[in-house]
């Protein structure tokens, strides 16, 4: 049985490090220890302020560094964005001001080591800083995810995947969101993170976990030495079927899920969650997938009054599925594999996904091919 544990809180740094504090110290108080290496990984998708839920909480991240230099350990505060400098994600996201005078290395992963993470991937590519550092401990947010339905815990372990190497993976999962949802369960189990924390203090619904998402307040933030028992667990809380998270489905199916799950603290269930338009994009006979996913899928879509050219959405998609020209952006929709990086990545919010008629029917009856 694996434990987790759920604390009211708010950004209130007087409120929120006690609150941390109490969290770790419940989770596991030996395992820092004088001179431990300690490499924090949070959420640092791309540059955007505190406000926009998109990123881990600066304050929340500044707690656990300091929790971990009372104890005498050394910290390395890493991830590998999806775009944007690191030195801007930094400033934008208010880490920078919150982290003045502190005794912590801010580290871009640039650096990867071939780990064998299991059948059917083998060896692959993942951050030498997280696989070699004594402690991992992953701080998430809670938030959306239009490919994967939510980024939590384990989805958070993707970060140590390196640059460009995100959307290769993207591109060669294509629309099976169960094997990506596979190589994300692996990937996780071989970093191997001693403590999760997830921020949900401010959430993210809707069309996340982009600015296309839409920030909303929770005041909790929960944490387990197993980030697959918090994910369940935050299924629970937001009324969710935990199956329905493909991560969570990925790890019964690899035996690593423990259950049942004992749930502590200050645990209550959210109403109305808006969660994004998901759906199967496999189903029908296999000769005409293809031409179904193109007219009758949800697929990524362009608001041009918002849109302002920068090219970055052209820059990532792994399928090399959108174009440009002097006035618009454009997507090739045989070519697109419906990962949504584009919408992750857009600095301005100006990407949603757009559902057809006929794709909204179907999606509410079952498919005849299973991904």
């Amino acid at each position: 049985m694996s434990k987790v544990i759920f604390k009211k809180s708010s950004y209130s740094y007087d409120t929120l490090k006690p609150t941390v504090i109490e969290l770790l110290n419940d989770l596991g108080k030996d395992i820092i220890k004088k001179n431990t290496r300690v490499l924090i990984k949070p959420n640092l998708l791309t540059a955007a302020q505190p406000d926009k839920a998109i990123l881990t909480h600066p304050l929340v991240v500044k707690a656990v560094a300091e929790y971990v230099i009372d104890k005498g350990g050394s910290v390395q505060i890493s991830d590998s964005p999806a775009t944007g400098a690191f030195e801007k994600i930094l400033k934008e996201g208010g880490y920078i001001s919150a982290f003045d005078g502190l005794d912590v290395n801010f580290k871009k992963f640039t650096s990867s080591v071939k780990v064998d993470i299991g059948k059917p991937f083998g060896y692959i590519d993942i951050a030498r800083d997280a696989i070699e550092a004594d402690v991992v401990i992953n701080l998430a947010k809670l938030k959306t995810h239009t490919q994967m339905l939510l980024t939590l815990g384990v989805k958070n372990m993707f970060g140590c995947i390196i640059g460009l190497k995100k959307p290769e993976w993207h591109l060669k999962a294509g629309v099976n969101r169960e094997m990506f949802a596979t190589l994300i369960v692996q990937i996780y189990n071989a970093v191997k993170p001693s403590i999760t924390i997830i921020d949900g203090i401010l959430a993210m619904e809707g069309q996340g976990p982009g600015k296309a998402g839409v920030p909303r307040y929770l005041g909790v933030i929960a944490g387990s030495c197993d980030a697959i028992s918090l994910d369940h667990a935050i299924c629970k809380m937001l009324k969710l079927d935990a199956n329905t998270l493909l991560t969570n489905k990925a790890a019964e199916k690899i035996g690593l899920t423990n259950n049942p799950v004992d749930i502590l603290g200050d645990f209550y269930k959210v109403s109305n969650f808006q969660f994004p338009a998901t759906g199967s994009l496999s189903f029908g006979p296999k000769q005409l997938q293809k031409l179904m996913r193109k007219y009758m899928i949800h697929k990524p879509t362009a608001d041009h009054d918002k849109c302002e050219m920068c090219g970055i959405c052209v820059e990532y998609c792994p399928a090399k599925a959108i174009t440009s020209d002097i006035k618009s952006i454009s997507f090739n929709y045989e070519k697109c594999i419906r990962c949504f990086c584009c919408l992750e990545v857009c600095p301005h919010g100006a990407l949603k996904v757009k559902q057809t008629v006929i794709g909204k029917l179907i999606n509410k009856l079952p498919s005849f091919i299973s991904i």
